[in-house]
């Protein structure tokens, strides 16, 4: 069973409505407070509990279904003793049948064993199959002299299909879809990929650096990779396995999800190609996705916590940037902080600005001394600039306040991969929100890109894109 968070809710309410608590923090008897208003009203309805249930009401036991002690208390008080005994026993038997019932419950998920396309989604066509022989090499596309003309591709990059194809190509940055949408959100990510292929503003001259990547990098097109569309867990090994298989030609991984589910095996990946060599992670989203997993061991709201609970990146690597809305409970934030997880909440942008936690962020990721691997939420971002997260928040980053971030992770620090995570096309059709996804690649290429011309300068900005006259000031 998943270990929960590892510490008293004691610590942060009064956990007994049968007894005094100590206000968190203090040993005071000064400071004791009475629970819940706290047992006035409730002591007489109490009496023909048993020991039973009075011990499962002084427990944690009752937070599992109600929303707080206090919900809790006004439900007790309402109640006569007899009714009382009634809702603790009927609360009681819901916990029960929370758990696991052998008799009445699947063990597992029955795959059916017997059949011949079993495997039908993960396999790789042979090279004997190919219907042209041709040398390893990137292929280009275009039907037409002009590169707007072929087929979509991330872009517009020619197409590698194998890692001798980014070895002989020399590749710096794969670009590859993981078409990933089982998990909770809204579920259309699976069409993320495809929609991102289709924006031709991914890629292109940014007039902060004034460099054009293609002309730097070289950039290819990996194709998606198949997934199990109706079993997250059974697409896990295979995900991890491409993107190791990117990551040890040499090739940064960038890859487009995907609910946010595919972090764990893509960050799993990077980590299996080099495992001698530990990873960084700049988290960008609103929530944690630190949740302790429950019925299914894979999903994208326990992601993170199964990084961190199997060592795969350890909590001292891990920065959390934009956290808000409903996961961010007191629990939470405390078990990330326990972990040793650095974590800058909007609370902290507002009362410090964002250009201070900025700073914050970009000296903590180069303080590990680690290659960082950025994986970037969709909701990160304030839902009315994009609308198209999958589990939006109100309040949060926009599009030109995270661009800066990106593109200076990409060119000050040992770049291991990127990632966008959670991008919903069908919530907005207006192509703003794949356009503004898009635009977080290209600055990560072009901060890749003037690190690659040895433009070391922090924070650089071309000398041509900014007013001369304050220059010389």
């Amino acid at each position: 069973m998943a270990k929960r968070y590892q510490y008293s809710l004691a610590a942060l309410v009064c956990t007994s409505l049968l007894t005094a608590c100590t206000a968190p923090g203090t040993s005071d008897s000064a400071t004791r407070v009475e629970p819940a208003a706290h047992a006035e009203g409730v002591a007489p309805n109490l009496s023909l509990l048993s020991a039973s249930q009075r011990s499962f009401l002084e427990s944690d036991e009752p937070l599992r279904i109600m929303p707080s002690r206090l919900r809790l208390h006004q439900e007790l008080v309402r109640r006569t003793p007899e009714q009382v005994v009634t809702y603790v026993a009927d609360m009681m038997s819901a916990i029960e049948a929370l758990a696991f019932n052998p008799e009445r419950d699947l063990a597992f998920i029955p795959l059916d064993r017997e059949s011949d396309d079993f495997n039908q989604w993960q396999v790789v066509k042979p090279q004997a199959l190919n219907e042209r022989s041709r040398e390893p090499g990137p292929i280009n596309l275009s039907r037409y002299a002009n590169e707007w003309g072929g087929f979509p591709t991330f872009g517009r990059a020619p197409v590698a299909v194998t890692p001798e194809d980014l070895i002989a190509g020399h590749v710096d940055v794969a670009f590859a879809g993981v078409p990933q949408s089982m998990s909770s959100g809204n579920r259309d990510a699976r069409n993320a990929p495809n929609a991102i292929r289709g924006v031709y503003a991914m890629i292109g001259r940014e007039v902060h650096t004034l460099v054009d990547p293609f002309e730097v990098l070289s950039i290819v097109d990996y194709g998606n990779f198949n997934v199990d569309r109706m079993a997250v867990a059974r697409s896990v090994d295979h995900i991890s396995d491409m993107v190791a298989e990117i990551a040890r030609t040499g090739a940064l991984p960038f890859l487009v999800g995907g609910d946010f589910s595919v972090a764990y095996s893509s960050i799993r990946g990077v980590t299996a190609a080099n495992p001698e060599q530990r990873l960084t992670v700049v988290h960008l989203g609103a929530h944690h996705n630190a949740e302790p997993p429950r019925h299914h061991p894979n999903s994208d709201r326990d992601s993170v916590y199964n990084l961190l609970n199997e060592g795969i990146v350890s909590g001292d690597q891990l920065i959390q940037v934009g956290l808000r809305g409903p996961q961010a409970t007191p629990a939470s934030l405390q078990w990330l902080r326990d972990q040793g997880v650095r974590y800058y909440t909007m609370a902290e942008v507002e009362r410090s600005g964002w250009d201070a936690v900025m700073e914050r962020v970009l000296a903590a990721a180069k303080a590990t001394g680690k290659p960082v691997y950025i994986t970037l939420d969709l909701s990160v971002f304030d839902p009315s600039e994009v609308v198209a997260a999958g589990r939006t928040v109100a309040n949060g980053l926009t599009v030109r306040e995270l661009t800066p971030l990106i593109r200076r992770l990409c060119a000050e620090t040992d770049l291991a991969g990127m990632e966008l995570m959670d991008f919903a096309p069908m919530l907005d059709t207006s192509l703003a929100s794949a356009t503004s996804s898009a635009s977080m690649f290209n600055a990560c290429l072009a901060g890749l890109a003037i690190r690659r011309l040895g433009i070391m300068e922090e924070n650089y900005l071309a000398p041509l894109a900014l007013d001369p006259i304050r220059r010389r000031r």
